[in-house]
């Protein structure tokens, strides 16, 4: 597991924000998007992360008005915690189902990627409507 990545998700707004979304009840990425804010495209972008690292699965698939199946995603995580002990990042996930999730990492293993997400800043360029390059 990329501890760097899975701690910064845990601090996106955009992911904590679909974790609590689908804490209690199954959710779409399309009301997710619309109840929160969440530019759709963003939103996609972290469920996928998400569900990458075991964090929200889909519980179920419905067909919509257009015919088209949509998942409906709940979170699996009951409590998380991100903590530097020892010169060790350490990610602890108590899952819903009761089991423990408890990855260590030293800061020398971790290496910075560039990638879309999570925590991307296009995302509330968009949103804005602005953007530098034009």
């Amino acid at each position: 597991m990329d501890l760097l990545l899975v701690s910064q998700l845990l601090t996106d707004p955009y992911a904590v924000k679909i974790l609590v979304a689908t804490v209690r009840a199954p959710r779409c990425a399309q009301d997710i998007s619309k109840q929160h804010g969440i530019p759709i495209a963003a939103c996609y972008r972290r469920i996928k992360d998400l569900e990458r690292f075991g964090l929200i699965s889909c519980t179920e698939k419905r067909l919509n008005q257009q015919g088209k199946r949509v998942c409906y995603y709940i979170s699996m995580v009951k409590t998380a915690q991100i903590y530097f002990e020892e010169g060790r990042l350490k990610v602890k996930f108590e899952m819903k189902d009761g089991s423990m999730r408890l990855n260590n990492g030293s800061w020398k293993e971790i290496e910075l990627e560039k990638r879309d997400a999570p925590m991307d800043v296009d995302d509330d360029l968009e949103e804005d409507g602005k953007n530098d390059d034009q």
